[in-house]
């Protein structure tokens, strides 16, 4: 059984406007933090999360639903971030997107306090090539298994595995490197 996130479409409304407000009450917040890490911009991330679920709508009855409705949301996603930016360009800092959360305005201090927070696995993340970090970004924070990744970033596969393997050993040397060197009693 999986988790509750990985629902069948049979479990939403079959009528468009319906499963639509389920669909955003059940995957807002994932569209939203996916489009923000692949972007890095919050208005922008946010433009393409309505674009996401106004494309979802238009699209409903033709879903098939040989995926799980989190797999096809998510392909949607990737396929509108990689459309809009091309090159991942970050105009802003990017914050850990388990931080984030739908719809919430956040305060100056507050965003400054959030980014002083930010994970240090996410930093370390951020520095490996942007094929690391997607398969690493949709295996760790949206859960999702390597067919479902393969089927979200249009690879094979054995690709989708290489690249998290890879991308595993990556971050660990990336981790390691920045370990800090403590020597006690001084030299």
């Amino acid at each position: 059984m999986k988790p509750a996130g990985f629902k069948p479409k049979e479990d939403f409304s079959k009528d468009p406007d319906q499963a639509l407000e389920q669909l955003m009450d059940s995957y807002g917040s994932i569209v939203m933090r996916t489009a923000y890490f692949y972007i890095g911009d919050r208005h922008l991330a946010e433009d393409i999360s309505q674009e996401v679920f106004l494309r979802a709508y238009r699209k409903w009855n033709s879903f098939r639903g040989d995926s799980t409705v989190t797999t096809w949301l998510t392909t949607i996603t990737v396929n509108l971030c990689r459309d809009k930016m091309g090159v991942r360009m970050f105009t802003e800092q990017p914050t850990d997107p388990i931080h984030m959360e739908q719809g919430r305005t956040i305060s100056v201090e507050d965003e400054a306090l959030i980014r002083l927070e930010k994970s240090e696995v996410l930093q370390h993340l951020l520095i490996l090539p942007l094929p690391y970090q997607e398969v690493l970004y949709l295996y760790y924070y949206l859960d999702l298994g390597t067919r479902e990744i393969a089927e979200a970033i249009s690879s094979p596969e054995g690709t989708v595995r290489n690249r998290l393997h890879r991308a595993r050993e990556a971050l660990a040397r990336q981790m390691k490197k920045e370990e800090p060197t403590h020597e006690r009693h001084g030299s």
